[in-house]
């Protein structure tokens, strides 16, 4: 990466952390540059590797060799079995910490993160935000490319972000034996990329990518596990109307959505560039949720006669109703949902997000240009 910009990550003193991402999200970058003191084991070298995998307890000669007591150990899910050496090291050396990071936390369920024993805090980290990039963000170039740190920065992030979504598939699938055929796999990443931004039908799914529906929702495990998506759930509290019971689902980044997501004469453009956009809000919401603490949670609202609210975040920090609208004008129809929504919820802050520039009020509810209010994420106090 030639440009460092800023990031809102950090990491709390004295504590060991797992600090999970996905790959090229930055991790490796940011901490190289934050603790540069500290004892540095790459996991995706080879001869690190394969030295560590035969004898998994020279680990603790080379910890009680270093200078200090901060221990970063890279992509630590190629070696789950290191987990038990850093738990003894812990357990025998309490100002001894260790950062360790991954792009996959399957390996590490199934090994057993617990083994632990709740001494390391977890944090993530996402692709960039429009406030980390400041004035090189560019909204039209994040919906094409997405922010991903490794694709973005790049001269030529189109290709970039080709051979991106194929390495993933190869080094955290394939290589790792996550599924057993990875032509459906394949097809099933793509059967996805019709739900982003929508409600998850895993019967719809399992038709496109001819996988059987218990294969599909495997899958979609796999999928969040390997921290390229996400599902969030209707909010239902203090439920007034009959809701939608499904699920939504978020791929991490809309460069992963656009690499993803076939087109062809029968696609709406306009469709996929609104299931990009409204993407990249929930990307930023779920990145300032993480990186300043937000005692919030994300869910959507939907009722069986239609209305729906894409965003409400709820918690002790607050209760906030967003609406993403792909267009330049804002009707009275687009803040209907939302007007529904504060009927039953008026506790609630509705505001509707879109294309345009002007900052409106239409029928009590604000509407706000999507571009400032993403720039805005930039401290603990939701942008209004």
């Amino acid at each position: 990466m030639t440009k460092q910009y800023r990031r809102f990550l950090t990491l709390p003193p004295n504590a060991s952390i797992f600090l999970f991402g996905p790959r090229g999200s930055g991790k490796s970058t940011w901490l190289k540059s934050h603790l540069p003191n500290a004892l540095y084991i790459d996991l995706l070298e080879p001869e690190t590797a394969r030295s560590l995998s035969a004898h998994p307890e020279t680990l603790e000669s080379r910890v009680q060799g270093a200078s200090n007591n901060l221990v970063v150990i890279d992509e630590i899910q190629k070696l789950p079995n290191l987990l038990e050496v850093v738990h003894r090291l812990i357990e025998n050396n309490r100002d001894l910490h260790f950062v360790l990071t991954g792009s996959s936390a399957r390996k590490l369920k199934r090994a057993g993160v617990d083994l632990l024993a709740g001494r390391a805090l977890v944090r993530f980290c996402y692709p960039f935000i429009a406030a980390e990039l400041g004035k090189s963000f560019s909204l039209e170039r994040a919906l094409q490319v997405g922010t991903m740190p490794v694709v973005c920065t790049h001269d030529k992030p189109e290709d970039v972000l080709k051979s991106y979504l194929y390495t993933y598939v190869e080094q955290e699938v394939r290589q790792e034996g996550v599924v057993q055929n990875i032509g459906n796999f394949n097809r099933f990443l793509e059967a996805l990329s019709f739900s982003h931004a929508s409600l998850l039908n895993t019967s719809d799914i399992s038709r496109e990518a001819e996988v059987p529906r218990k294969t599909v929702e495997g899958y979609i495990s796999i999928v969040e596990d390997l921290l390229l998506g996400h599902r969030i759930p209707v909010f239902s509290r203090r439920a007034k109307r009959h809701l939608i019971k499904k699920q939504k689902f978020y791929y991490i980044d809309p460069g992963v959505f656009a690499g993803l997501r076939p087109k062809g004469p029968l696609d709406s453009v306009q469709e996929i560039a609104g299931a990009a956009l409204e993407g990249l809000v929930f990307q930023h919401l779920k990145a300032w949720i993480e990186y300043f603490d937000v005692k919030l949670s994300i869910s959507y609202w939907r009722t069986r006669s239609g209305k729906e609210v894409d965003f409400v975040l709820y918690g002790q920090d607050g209760f906030y109703a967003l609406e993403v609208k792909n267009s330049r004008r804002v009707h009275k129809k687009d803040v209907s949902s939302l007007k529904t929504f504060s009927e039953d919820y008026p506790e609630a802050t509705p505001l509707l997000l879109y294309r345009g520039d002007a900052r409106l009020q239409i029928e009590g509810i604000r509407c706000e240009p999507v571009e400032p209010f993403l720039t805005s994420l930039d401290s603990k106090q939701f942008p209004l």
